[in-house]
């Protein structure tokens, strides 16, 4: 049988213009950096367990869940040399609970995002780690293992996605690379949702 899909996760949802004026906390410490896409790094899922380590010793019980996430999840995929770690927590509207202990780790909150299922995201010093923070139960966080998984079994959609990211950051500034990448990720979601898959 296959798996139905709810309208919020098969939906990608935008912020209009307004609230996207407002979700910038403040800069990344050193600034957005350059896109520049390199070939696929095994390094980049060590990364991932010790920043989960960190994260589980740091917020024990209010870790709901862990994953990692984007580009750098997908073994074969290049990538910008970012690792995106989606976290869980019960309600990210309670910062005093969560957001002091991240900052003593080194993360810096440079976007909050209500609208779009609550999200937070935060960044190390280097910048090398996005840290997404989410209540329980998001549509996106479901979105982005089912893009993750989809990627690490269909070869030609890897490449896919691979040829275009390339492409777009010759072409594309550094504010338009994450939109101009949407249309080739919505075909796949095509896909996805037609082959069930990840239910």
């Amino acid at each position: 049988m296959m798996p139905e899909f709810s309208d919020d996760i098969r939906q990608r949802l935008l912020g209009t213009p307004e609230q996207d004026a407002t979700r910038l906390v403040r800069e990344p410490p050193n600034g957005w950096k350059p896109i520049v896409i390199e070939e696929y790094d095994p390094a980049w899922a060590d990364r991932y367990e010790a920043v989960a380590a960190t994260l589980r010793g740091t917020l024990a019980d209010q870790v709901l869940g862990l994953e990692h996430v984007g580009s750098t999840s997908v073994p074969g995929l290049a990538a910008k040399s970012i690792v995106d770690v989606d976290l869980t927590i019960a309600d990210t509207e309670e910062e005093s609970r969560y957001l002091p202990a991240l900052e003593e780790l080194g993360y810096v909150l440079v976007l909050r995002e209500p609208w779009w299922h609550g999200h937070r995201m935060l960044v190390d010093a280097d910048e090398t780690i996005h840290l997404h923070v989410w209540p329980r139960d998001t549509p996106e966080a479901v979105r982005h293992r089912l893009l993750r998984d989809w990627l690490r079994t269909h070869p030609d959609d890897r490449e896919l996605y691979a040829a275009t990211k390339r492409r777009l950051a010759r072409e594309a500034a550094d504010g338009d690379y994450t939109m101009a990448k949407s249309e080739v990720i919505d075909a796949i979601f095509e896909r996805i949702f037609a082959s069930g898959a990840g239910g």
